[in-house]
């Protein structure tokens, strides 16, 4: 099935694959993305030499080490997105392979850097975050099981994938890292969701998350903390949401200024999980909606090419890439307007962060690649082919 639906326009024999890629990429996506990176890079010049200047470095260290970042992950995205789907599925399950081990081992052998959460190991030089590799290596895996159990005879796909989510999910919140936990258990609700799941298990999954945020909260003073400063009416001015919500108010329609802005002397994580308020305050509402802009037509452009591809695989893995792609990016501006409790994620793309980054590029080399334009043929062909 999969070799019937490799690539909507036909497809010429002997084709170089770079003009074949280029052809049957959805550049819209590649666009956004391209945007995004850039806007990043602008709001790093703005919200980063505060930073550096505490910690002693260069005024554009971290914009430096951004542009490095970034650019890596751009190549690693082109370059994945040039694969087929079985070697983007293959590449997926070995990532994944890794990326499980590594954030199994972080309680032995990994750092929180001082922030209470044990998410990464430090080498010296940098420091890698191995969940972020994991949610695409997972994502694409779990669509793997889940495809294979739509087949005559198939295996249990839907109970491994579902094993290999608990496991995930509760790796990650021993760390803890809630956010991260529940965009994987995310990723994979969508993916069982378009798989055909009945409407009554996702109610009962509805019902363990409730159970076991209430558990969380009963059990870890670092969960408990940040559900409690959410739902307090009254907002402390000096604690990083203060100083975040004051930022987007003070930049209204227009922003302060290029420069201008004093959210960044405030935030430690202004460059990060804040970059948001950074570029509210500084440029205003206008930049928000187009940022905001940029992840949904990536996500919705994303979506609708998934609808014509009749290979189950390549539509549940891009569907669960593109959702926890947007889904990210909705949690971490909802942070900052708070509108959500604080989980400690990045803006893809747009914040500052090595792992962050190239994860991100990996990921959405895979759905660009999960996107490209196949010739789908004709369903009866499909189905004669399906009779002999």
């Amino acid at each position: 099935m999969t070799e019937m639906v490799y690539g909507a326009v036909p497809e010429r024999g002997g084709e170089p694959i770079v003009p074949k890629w280029w052809r049957t990429l959805d550049k819209w996506s590649m666009s956004c993305v391209l945007g995004l990176f850039v806007i990043g890079l602008l709001l790093g010049l703005a919200s980063s030499p505060p930073l550096a200047a505490r910690n002693g470095l260069e005024p554009f260290h971290y914009v430096q080490r951004q542009a490095f970042f970034g650019g890596l992950a751009l190549i690693v995205m082109l370059l994945t997105s040039m694969m087929s789907p079985v070697m983007v599925r293959r590449l997926a399950v070995v990532g994944f392979l890794g990326a499980f081990v590594a954030v199994a081992l972080l309680p032995f052998l990994g750092t929180d850097f001082g922030k209470g959460a044990m998410r990464w190991y430090s080498l010296g030089f940098a420091s890698v975050q191995p969940s972020e590799f994991l949610k695409p290596g997972f994502i694409v895996a779990a669509a793997w099981m889940l495809a294979a159990s739509q087949e005559i005879n198939g295996p249990p796909g839907k109970l491994w994938s579902f094993s290999l989510c608990v496991a995930i999910v509760l790796m990650l919140a021993m760390q803890p890292d809630f956010g991260q936990a529940c965009l994987v258990m995310f990723g994979w609700g969508v993916m069982y969701f378009v798989a055909g799941a009945p409407m009554v298990l996702l109610v009962g999954m509805a019902g363990l998350v409730v159970l076991g945020g209430t558990i969380a909260y009963s059990n870890s003073e670092h969960f408990a903390r940040r559900i409690d400063g959410f739902l307090s009416p009254d907002l402390d001015p000096t604690t990083q949401l203060g100083y975040a919500t004051n930022a987007i108010r003070e930049g209204g329609l227009f922003g302060v200024g290029v420069g201008e802005g004093q959210v960044k002397w405030s935030l430690p994580d202004a460059h990060t999980d804040f970059i948001i308020a950074v570029a509210a305050e500084e440029y205003g509402l206008i930049l928000v909606l187009v940022i905001i802009s940029l992840y949904a037509l990536i996500v919705t452009r994303s979506l609708f090419r998934l609808m014509r591809e009749r290979d189950p695989f390549i539509r549940l893995a891009g569907t669960g890439l593109a959702c926890i792609f947007g889904v990210q990016a909705m949690i971490n501006m909802g942070v900052a307007v708070r509108l959500l409790p604080a989980k400690g994620m990045t803006l893809p793309f747009v914040s500052y962060g090595g792992s962050s980054l190239i994860a991100g590029g990996i990921a959405l080399g895979m759905l660009l690649a999960f996107t490209r334009s196949r010739p789908q043929g004709e369903i009866a062909d499909i189905l004669r082919g399906r009779g002999r």
